[in-house]
């Protein structure tokens, strides 16, 4: 029987590919006196999960279209609980956009009036353009974003009352 550095035999090598095989595993290293003797599967063992995602924001890797000061009405401060009416809310994290190109007119302005159904707003995720409907018949009267705003994941967008 022939030894592989004066520590294992070749069948004992057998032996760990055998195991190597049942178990699934990548590799063995068998160390003893100082020598260690490594067998290596021919399997490639499969890449790491992916790291979770933590809710943080994506980096913004395309231009914002303009906009146009005289057609956004929105308000800068953030949603007082005691406004009345019913919220819109971002059902994804994304990019806001109030109309469908940067030289439409927008889907909504504060007085409108919508039915259940119509487009409010446009919200980019991950580049597709996924268009936002109204849950409830009623007038928009709070538009609480900019175009271009980042939104978050259940962030008030609009009041219809």
């Amino acid at each position: 029987m022939s030894k592989i550095f004066d520590i294992i035999d070749t069948e004992s090598v057998e032996q760990l590919a055998d195991i190597l095989n049942k178990k699934d595993l990548g590799e063995i290293t068998v160390e003893y006196e100082g020598k260690s003797v490594c067998v290596k599967s021919k399997r490639v063992a499969p890449p790491p999960p992916p790291a979770p995602y933590m809710g943080g924001m994506m980096p913004q890797t395309s231009p914002m279209p303009a906009v146009s000061p005289a057609v956004s009405q929105p308000i800068d401060s953030p949603v007082p609980e005691t406004l009345s009416g019913t919220p819109v809310k971002a059902p994804i994290v994304g990019t806001f956009y109030s109309k469908p190109r940067p030289d439409a007119a927008p889907f909504v302005t504060i007085g409108s009036k919508v039915k259940k159904g119509d487009v409010l707003y446009i919200l980019e995720t991950m580049k597709v353009m996924n268009e936002i409907s109204a849950e409830c018949d009623g007038i928009v009267s709070k538009i609480l974003v900019n175009d271009g705003d980042a939104l978050e994941y259940g962030q008030t967008v609009m009041i219809i009352s």
